[in-house]
């Protein structure tokens, strides 16, 4: 549409759940179709990154192909064949393949609201300060999930991501304050220091000023260093109208490799960011 900003969106896959992909599609077509009915939103492209073992490339463009049907205008693209570069790489190579006003950083297990994209790019609008957003999350079951996060301490990583039920429930204030259970998550906050990278949309020129994704990180910790450094250039806003379901889980439930991983990108983070742990 004439005049109205263009979007850019990448989804990262590792051998993802096709069925609760197939979903993450279907919702993201729906809501861009909406914004752009709504005159908010021009050129929409989608950026699948295939890190995943090969052969799955084709699948990946039919399920792409399918869900935009809902979304006429929409367009895509599959990147294969470089292997598993990690998260980071990976959301980098798709940020290079387009020059679009917006992009949009989306787990492949995430459903949005018809309207998230409307709102998100209504509120951009009104608020020419904000260069990223961050939405209201909710589980499968309907729990609020809290995307944004205060600067965290290794015991409190380690609580949260390891530790059995009754030992968190000594320590629920330590955790609670982890995850910013004060503020009044039903109106915006503005601005927020760290947050999710399950749904982040952002300005082009505010992730071009903070070079895009840190690829030192391979998994886990990415989206922490990022908004970090989009927060020191710019102002990231949570945006309740902005409304999402993530399916997700934690490091400590995937076994060995995974915590490994964690741990080397916890070290990476705290020694990048050691200043914010006062």
């Amino acid at each position: 549409m004439a005049g109205a900003p263009s979007l850019s969106i990448a989804v990262v896959t590792y051998a993802p759940d096709l069925r609760l992909l197939a979903r993450t599609l279907a919702f993201l077509a729906e809501s861009a179709h909406h914004a752009r009915g709504a005159g908010r939103l021009g050129e929409c492209h989608l950026v699948l990154v295939d890190n995943g073992p090969e052969g799955l490339a084709t699948t990946l463009a039919q399920l792409a192909a399918a869900a935009l049907e809902r979304a006429p205008g929409m367009t895509f693209e599959v990147a294969s064949g470089h292997g598993n570069v990690g998260f980071a790489r990976a959301n980098n190579l798709a940020l290079a393949r387009s020059r679009a006003d917006f992009h949009l950083v989306l787990n492949p297990d995430v459903e949005m609201d018809r309207d998230a994209i409307d709102a998100a790019l209504a509120h951009f609008t009104a608020h020419p300060e904000v260069g990223a957003i961050t939405p209201a999350s909710r589980s499968a079951c309907g729990e609020r999930q809290y995307l944004v996060k205060a600067f965290p301490t290794p015991f409190v990583l380690l609580l949260r991501g390891f530790a059995p039920g009754f030992v968190k429930a000594m320590f629920r204030r330590r955790l609670d304050a982890y995850e910013m259970r004060g503020r009044d998550w039903d109106q915006v906050q503005s601005p927020v220091e760290i947050a999710s990278g399950c749904f982040l949309l952002c300005r082009r020129e505010s992730l071009e000023r903070v070079k895009g994704f840190d690829p030192g990180y391979f998994l886990y910790f990415e989206d922490f260093d990022l908004t970090l450094r989009l927060s020191r250039v710019t102002t990231i806003a949570y945006c309740p109208q902005v409304r999402i379901v993530h399916h997700g889980g934690h490091a400590g439930s995937k076994g060995f490799a995974h915590v490994r991983l964690f741990a080397k990108s916890a070290m990476r983070f705290f020694a990048a960011h050691r200043a914010g742990a006062g």
